[in-house]
């Protein structure tokens, strides 16, 4: 069983430390056994000033880390030297030093300032909440910060932007270790989104959609129906009922990308859901996402996520041979 190790700094923001045991704590195989053990600590073992009204009680201090497979590290507002001066504290610092090598390391939000303190992202890249990346940038300039996006995997080193992007890291986490459909069975029980993708823009001052519901929902959702479909721009933007210009610009207010972006991005997700859940051939898998081609897609996938469609499935079902 995989692990997990959080850890809660004083002035731990409630929510997002109770993310991952709510997550990973979800996660089940299909005899219904836990796929993840999950445990709390603070450095002292003592409890912890939480950010609301209230001290958090913890049963572990922070040896527990050096024994588990991964460090999750909340957001905390009280960071201190960490975030003011990107020093850490001798208690934090020397429990991270005793982190056993290959353990993955996991931020939410501003616990990103951390692992940047720690060292651990000299020439990576990784995200936080959009308000602090300029500063966080500043600070560590060897870290390559994006805050354009709501999470980034860099194998061992994890990051994650604000509050519910730390669900978003977490789900993928789970879909990283064992697949969509477990992944989407935790989402279900949790009753949050399956999936929204790392590369998704974060919600920086975009303007609010005109309630008279000219907005592009509807035509998304049109557009999610049939991704199959050869869909043009002009498609889309008489379903809409406007011109391509105005729905570019609808579409670039409201989801951050153009339409064509977002319709590639929707294909390219569906394209993985069937290449992890189903045995269909790559050209089938492709037709039906809308790429048209095998060859379509893999050039998508590949500028996606960086891998071929055999190489993603291995990923995922690697006891499947792929097609």
């Amino acid at each position: 069983m995989h692990r997990v190790g959080v850890l809660a700094l004083d002035g731990v923001l409630p929510f997002e430390l109770g993310i991952p045991a709510r997550i990973f704590g979800a996660a089940r195989d299909a005899a219904g056994k836990s796929l993840y053990t999950v445990t709390t600590c603070s450095l002292d073992g003592r409890p912890v000033r939480a950010e609301a009204d209230y001290d958090l009680t913890v049963s572990h201090d922070a040896s527990l880390l050096a024994t588990v497979d991964t460090v999750v590290i909340p957001p905390s507002h009280a960071l201190g030297p960490i975030r003011a001066e990107g020093r850490l504290p001798d208690g934090l610092r020397d429990a991270l030093a005793a982190v056993r090598p290959g353990t993955r390391m996991v931020a939410i939000c501003t616990g990103t300032y951390v692992l940047a303190a720690a060292g651990l992202l000299e020439g990576r890249p990784a995200t936080t909440h959009w308000r602090e990346a300029d500063r966080l940038q500043r600070m560590f300039t060897t870290a390559r910060v994006d805050p354009d996006v709501l999470f980034v995997d860099d194998g061992d080193i994890l990051t994650s932007a604000g509050v519910a992007a730390g669900i978003d890291l977490c789900l993928h986490i789970v879909r990283r270790d064992h697949g969509s459909r477990i992944a989407n069975e935790v989402a279900r029980s949790c009753v949050v989104p399956p999936w929204r993708d790392g590369g998704q823009a974060q919600y920086i001052q975009r303007p609010v959609p005109d309630p008279a519901g000219n907005g592009t929902a509807p035509t998304r959702a049109w557009a999610m129906e049939r991704l199959a479909a050869p869909l043009t721009l002009a498609d889309l933007a008489a379903h809409a009922k406007v011109s391509v210009r105005t729905l570019t610009r609808r579409f670039r207010e409201e989801v951050g990308l153009s339409p064509g972006q977002w319709l590639t991005r929707q294909r390219v997700d569906l394209a993985r859901h069937l290449l992890e859940t189903t045995d269909w051939p790559v050209d089938l898998v492709a037709h039906r996402a809308g790429f048209g081609t095998g060859t379509s897609m893999r050039q998508h996938l590949h500028a996606a996520i960086g891998v071929s469609p055999q190489a993603y499935r291995r990923t995922f079902r690697p006891t499947h041979t792929a097609a």
